[in-house]
């Protein structure tokens, strides 16, 4: 049996990026947090919650960016120009909170102060960076002749800004429950507070970021059987468990926060997150570069394709592997005395 390896390659790449959104996501999370946090000993704990896989999360983005480039190079030469400031804001931004991180914990005084507003900044930078290059993706780019036509600024307007906002805000829900899982005491009861706060926002902004993308592109909208003719109700029930997943994520959030769960509301970001994933992948799925070019029209040469599949498939297994054996031995609450940073 021949293996569709534009398709592998489509599967790997969605997988890397959405474990990505839930991994670094939370971290990020707890980033935009930072400057809520009452003292100094309660933000060296939400670092230390962070420390031993916040640098493993983001080889997910890595995979995802690497394996757009190598599998299907047309694709990555469309989108990387039309959203190049977004793309290098973020990096900028990641980069700013890795140094933060590091020289924190060395600072004194001022020093220590204003590497606690760098490690903010870089995760506020990142976060609504990445809500750019997604409502950007989401939207479309402007393409003649397998090359972006569009201008520098194009994945700028006000449906990406309502993107980059809800982004920041789920971000900040998956940071909130990330801390509920890792810590005790008082910053525990904060975390708590945080995320009885992101979990209304969160519902509203989906619900919005949602309505929004049936609007943005007459494609997206007809795929979930919504025109001006009428409804699909047929379309629609076969789609209808995306956002239900996203409303029983947001339930589980609430209903464990109302329960004083630990770990409900963590959980149920993880629902909300995978609901939007699943939702934009019905959007636009099997276009690479939305609403033109497809992933077997993207994708590089079979040959290529299949060798950086045996090359993938004994990385993927150490890289899960690894990550997996990295959260087993860190599992648990994290105490001011932990020392992992």
């Amino acid at each position: 049996m021949t293996l569709d390896l534009p398709l592998i390659w489509a599967v790997l790449i969605a997988t890397a990026v959405g474990l990505y959104v839930l991994l670094d996501g939370f971290d990020l999370g707890v980033g935009l947090l930072f400057l809520f946090a009452r003292t100094d000993q309660d933000r060296d704990v939400m670092m230390n919650t962070i420390a031993p896989v916040w640098d493993g999360n983001e080889t997910w983005l890595v995979l995802g960016g690497g394996g757009l480039l190598a599998a299907f190079p047309l694709g990555y030469s469309i989108l990387l120009p039309a959203l190049y400031l977004p793309v290098t804001l973020m990096l900028a931004g990641l980069i700013l909170r890795g140094v933060a991180f590091e020289f924190r914990l060395r600072g004194r005084d001022r020093g220590k102060r204003f590497w606690t507003l760098a490690f903010a900044g870089g995760s506020i930078l990142a976060t609504l960076a990445q809500g750019f290059v997604l409502g950007g993706f989401i939207q479309g780019v402007t393409v003649r002749g397998d090359a972006f036509a569009g201008g520098p600024f194009d994945w700028l307007t006000p449906y990406t800004v309502l993107v980059a906002v809800g982004l920041v805000a789920g971000y900040a829900l998956l940071g909130a429950a990330w801390l509920m899982l890792k810590t005790q005491d008082d910053l525990h009861g904060d975390a708590r507070r945080w995320s009885s706060i992101a979990v209304p926002l969160v519902g509203a902004l989906l619900a919005g970021v949602s309505v929004a993308t049936l609007l943005v592109h007459p494609q997206i909208a007809a795929r979930w059987g919504v025109s001006w003719q009428g409804l699909d109700l047929a379309r629609l029930a076969l789609l209808a468990p995306i956002p239900l997943l996203g409303a029983a994520g947001l339930i589980t959030a609430g209903l464990g926060l109302r329960r004083r769960s630990h770990s409900a509301p963590f959980i149920g970001g993880v629902l909300v997150f995978l609901s939007g994933y699943l939702g934009l992948a019905a959007g636009f799925s099997p276009y690479v570069v939305p609403y033109t070019i497809t992933f077997r029209q993207a994708a590089a040469d079979p040959s290529a394709l299949g060798l950086m599949l045996i090359g993938a498939g004994v990385l993927l297994p150490l890289i899960l592997g690894y990550t997996a054996f990295v959260y087993w031995t860190f599992r648990g609450k994290v105490t001011p005395d932990a020392g992992y940073h």
